[in-house]
C-alpha cells in the first residue's frame, strides 16, 4: 500500500478590511475632482444670503399669522353661525306649534257652534287672527335671519378691512 500523505489546507485568512473611515474632506478624499474647493465666501454674498433668510423668516411669520387669524376667524363664524340657526330653528318651531295650536283650538270652537252665522264668525275671528298671527311671526323670522346674516357676515367684513388696511400701509 501506498502511504498519501495528506496536508491540510490551511484556513482562509480573515481579510482585513481595506476600507478606511473617510477623513473629513469628504467621501472621495483621494479624487480631485471630488475635493470642496477652499475658498472665502464674500462678505457681500453673505450678507445677501442672510438678508434673504431673514426675510423668508419674516415672510413665514406673516403667513403663518394670517393663517391663525383666518383660522379663528372661521371658527368664530361657523360658531356664529351655528348659534343663529339653532336659535332660527326655535322661532320656527315655537311659530308652528302656536299655528298648530291655533288651529286646534278653532276647530274645537267650530265643532261647538250652535248655528251658522257663529261658525262664520268664527272662521272669521280665526282668519283675521291668523293672518296677523303669520304676518307678525315672518316680520319675526325676517329680523332674525338679517341679524343672522349680518352677525355672520360683520367678522369676515372687518378683517377683510384690516387686511387691505395692512396693505396700504407696507
Amino acid at each position: 500500500m501506498t502511504e498519501t500523505t495528506t496536508t491540510a489546507k490551511a484556513a482562509p485568512k480573515a481579510r482585513a478590511s481595506k476600507a478606511k473611515a473617510a477623513p473629513a474632506g469628504g467621501a472621495f478624499p483621494d479624487f480631485e475632482a471630488f475635493a470642496m474647493p477652499k475658498m472665502e465666501v464674500p462678505a457681500a454674498f453673505r450678507e445677501a444670503t442672510e438678508k434673504g433668510i431673514e426675510n423668508a423668516r419674516d415672510a413665514y411669520a406673516k403667513v403663518k399669522t394670517a393663517a391663525e387669524d383666518a383660522t379663528d376667524l372661521m371658527e368664530d363664524t361657523f360658531e356664529t353661525s351655528r348659534q343663529g340657526v339653532v336659535e332660527f330653528n326655535h322661532k320656527a318651531v315655537d311659530a308652528a306649534k302656536a299655528n298648530t295650536d291655533a288651529a286646534f283650538t278653532f276647530f274645537k270652537d267650530i265643532m261647538s257652534a250652535k248655528s251658522v252665522a257663529e261658525a262664520i264668525e268664527l272662521q272669521s275671528t280665526f282668519a283675521r287672527e291668523q293672518f296677523e298671527a303669520v304676518s307678525s311671526q315672518t316680520k319675526e323670522i325676517q329680523e332674525m335671519a338679517t341679524k343672522l346674516g349680518t352677525d355672520v357676515s360683520a367678522p369676515v367684513k372687518e378683517a377683510f378691512e384690516k387686511s387691505f388696511k395692512e396693505m396700504k400701509l407696507h
